[in-house]
């Protein structure tokens, strides 16, 4: 079937200089063909552009395609746009107007917002406010079946746009940018986002506009930063790109995921709005991805057949009947019968599972939570085993909640014999649980480490069968990330991440050797944790 493939520039701030970019655009047609339109985002206008906005206006100059710019940014230029709703002004160039989305014949849908965000109130007519963002974001998401806009025009950049992306040179994307643009792009799904304003150029890694696991695959999201026109740093100030409505292209190709694509910047915003849930005993893979995207599905990479059901009641997540834990094929570390376990570490001692300080741990309080028989994963436990986890979990949660403080969870399934869940306190007042899983994804995206949230209420067993190596993080707010181990994987990373300037800023003690303590000190630290902990302790009271 034909499909309308549109070619497009986009261009940064012109500043008045109009003979500079058209001349560029009138180049470029000349070398590579005709283009349908300009797009012109940041400060069109500057304070020398009277003479020369008089010369195209009167028709002595023309632009050479149709030119679509935004509004003013400042008070100097307002008085460029007589109508603020939009308007022509000059033979191929128009004035989109405040905000709204342009819809051309291809059926291309381009949603652009004009001026800086406001700082004061009422908001002056160079700027707009979180009224004015509520209400494009409403007019498209009232639409039935709203699947996003294939192009977003903004002046300012984002704010947090560089979370999780290739670095933004000297632009600190924490600092720069709008708060409400970043909440305007993760409602609208933009498939290209242009902005400028900062006189650089930045093209940021894609980004995906869904949950893996959670939400069904949609469409990636590309943020391009154009330079001012005619920069004397030679930045790149126009972008040339070809789009296909997404109304016109066929779904699977539209939600394919490029493999460089990267978690989405704006994940706090989009957990304030609705999602749109598949149910999850169907969630659909993006046909790009593995089938280890899918709930009870098989995360070998070379199979996509779906797991034996074991009856009827495993698709309620029940864990396995109770069954006898493997014998060890050599001496265990952990094993709470075995010669080898330091027993001055062991804190606590359940029917099923104990608990015992961790060896050169990132702080005195670092503890492991460890089954008494010998099993290597969580996904291998038995329902009894399961259960005892789960309180030792609870008791920890409201333990180190009295103290001003929440635990980190992980456990990596690789190059290990016996289950052993790491548990780290972090302090309530240094991090939110929110930065904790950031700096854990941003890590991970710098070692190409794919690591996926999953919703709080699933079962690990749901997404990794046993013998299958993989590395899980767990926020005592039920969060989880999850990675599939496919090759190599750093012995490290989550101590890593945790004692990362990030987190705990202790990165000489990301490696345990280098933490270990002698004897007399391990001993007396175990007895204050277990003087500590005992009003929590369940095990001595059951």
């Amino acid at each position: 079937s034909y499909r309308a493939v549109s070619r497009r520039l986009a261009c940064g701030d012109v500043e008045g200089r109009l003979e500079v970019i058209f001349g560029r655009v009138r180049a470029i047609q000349a070398k590579s063909g005709r283009f349908d339109m300009l797009l012109c985002v940041g400060n069109f206008f500057g304070s020398t552009s009277e003479l020369t906005k008089n010369e195209y206006r009167s028709g002595a100059k023309k632009a050479p395609i149709p030119t679509y710019i935004l509004g003013a940014n400042n008070q100097d230029t307002l008085s460029y746009f007589p109508d603020v709703s939009g308007c022509e002004l000059a033979e191929n160039i128009t004035y989109l107007g405040r905000r709204g989305v342009y819809s051309g014949c291809s059926g291309l849908q381009i949603a652009y917002l004009s001026g800086t965000e406001a700082q004061q109130q009422p908001a002056p007519a160079h700027s707009f406010s979180a009224k004015d963002v509520a209400e494009l974001k409403t007019s498209l998401l009232s639409a039935p079946n709203f699947r996003g806009v294939d192009i977003l025009l903004t002046s300012p950049w984002p704010r947090d746009v560089g979370t999780f992306a290739n670095s933004a040179g000297e632009i600190d994307t924490k600092k720069c940018g709008s708060k409400l643009v970043s909440d305007l792009a993760a409602s609208l799904k933009p498939r290209y986002h242009f902005a400028a304003l900062e006189k650089t150029y930045y093209e940021r890694l894609p980004y995906r506009n869904h949950m893996v696991l959670q939400e069904t695959p949609q469409h990636v999201t590309r943020f391009i930063a154009l330079a001012d026109v005619g920069n004397t740093s030679k930045k790149k100030y126009l972008y040339a790109f070809s789009i296909v409505p997404m109304s016109s292209m066929d779904p699977a190709e539209l939600v394919k995921q490029p493999q460089d694509v990267t978690e989405n910047p704006y994940r706090k915003l989009r957990k304030e709005t609705p999602k749109s849930k598949a149910p999850a005993e169907v969630l659909p893979c993006a046909p790009s991805e593995e089938p280890a995207c899918q709930f009870f599905f098989d995360l070998n990479k070379h199979q996509g057949k779906k797991r034996p059901s074991e009856g009827k009641e495993r698709g309620d997540s029940q864990p396995k009947q109770a069954k006898k834990p493997p014998q060890p094929t050599g001496p265990c570390w952990f094993c709470l019968a075995s010669p080898e376990v330091e027993k001055h570490l062991v804190v606590s001692i359940g029917t099923h599972c104990y608990l015992a300080l961790a060896k050169g741990g990132l702080s005195p309080d670092h503890v492991l939570i460890l089954p008494i028989g010998h099993y290597q994963s969580v996904v291998d436990l038995s329902s009894e085993v399961l259960e005892e986890v789960t309180k030792y979990k609870a008791a920890l949660k409201e333990f180190f909640r009295s103290k001003g403080k929440r635990y980190v969870l992980f456990e990596r399934n690789y190059r290990s014999q016996h289950l052993q869940l790491q548990v780290i306190p972090v302090p309530l007042d240094l991090c939110t649980s929110e930065d904790i899983k950031e700096a854990f994804i941003a890590q991970a995206q710098e070692q190409q480490i794919e690591l996926l949230e999953i919703p709080e209420h699933s079962d690990i067993a749901q997404v990794a069968q046993p013998g299958t190596p993989y590395f899980y993080v767990e926020l005592d707010t039920g969060e989880k990330l999850f990675h599939r181990i496919r090759g190599r994987f750093p012995l490290q990373f989550g101590r890593c991440v945790l004692a990362s300037e990030a987190l705990l800023a202790q990165p000489q003690r990301a490696d345990w050797r280098q933490c270990a303590a002698q004897r007399p000190e391990e001993e007396a630290q175990a007895r204050a944790f277990r003087r500590e902990f005992e009003p929590f302790d369940f095990s001595l009271r059951d």
